[in-house]
């Protein structure tokens, strides 16, 4: 086996979950088994350009965040995501069953989706994901002093779609 095979698969192990999160939050739909596919190509596709600057977890969550605006286009939709459909399609004790049948969850997972898409972005990566500033701030290609103050903006969007109450989800 390779040393770049190992890698990735290494890295499948590693961060494969994180991917998968982060694109079901992303797009609002736990259909994204092909994303994530895609993500790990782009990624073994990539590997000679991954320069090491940032975190290996860093630059996949770049190349999910990529492909999730990219399927967005594909699809030239919004993405008005039914909590029933979604009940109807998961079987099994999977994480995303657990997750939807959460009440609180659903109401902050459904305010997160009526955020605009720039807070919706560092909300997911800051407070979902718990990535750092500065790795938000490389993945959104933006200034760390922005991660900070959409994030608190973000923050006091979300409290008012919620009326006043994050329960101390993020």
């Amino acid at each position: 086996m390779s040393k770049s095979n190992i890698i990735i698969s290494e890295w499948f192990h590693l961060y494969s979950n994180d991917v998968y999160n982060y694109l079901v939050y992303y797009t609002g739909s736990t259909d994204v088994e092909d994303l994530v596919q895609e993500v790990f190509i782009k990624v073994i596709m990539g590997l000679k350009s991954y320069k090491g600057q940032s975190s290996p977890k860093t630059w996949i969550i770049s190349i999910a965040r990529n492909v999730a605006i990219d399927d967005a286009r594909k699809r030239n939709k919004k993405r008005n995501l039914s909590f029933d459909e979604q009940l109807i399609s998961i079987d099994g004790d999977s994480p995303e069953k657990f997750f939807l049948q959460n009440e609180e969850k659903q109401a902050l997972y459904n305010a997160i989706q009526m955020l605009k898409s720039n807070y919706r972005e560092v909300i997911l990566l800051r407070g979902i994901k718990d990535m750092t500033v500065s790795e938000t701030a490389e993945i959104l290609n933006w200034k760390e002093e922005k991660v900070r103050s959409t994030y608190s903006r973000a923050l006091k969007s979300l409290r008012k779609l919620q009326g006043g109450d994050l329960n101390d989800e993020l």
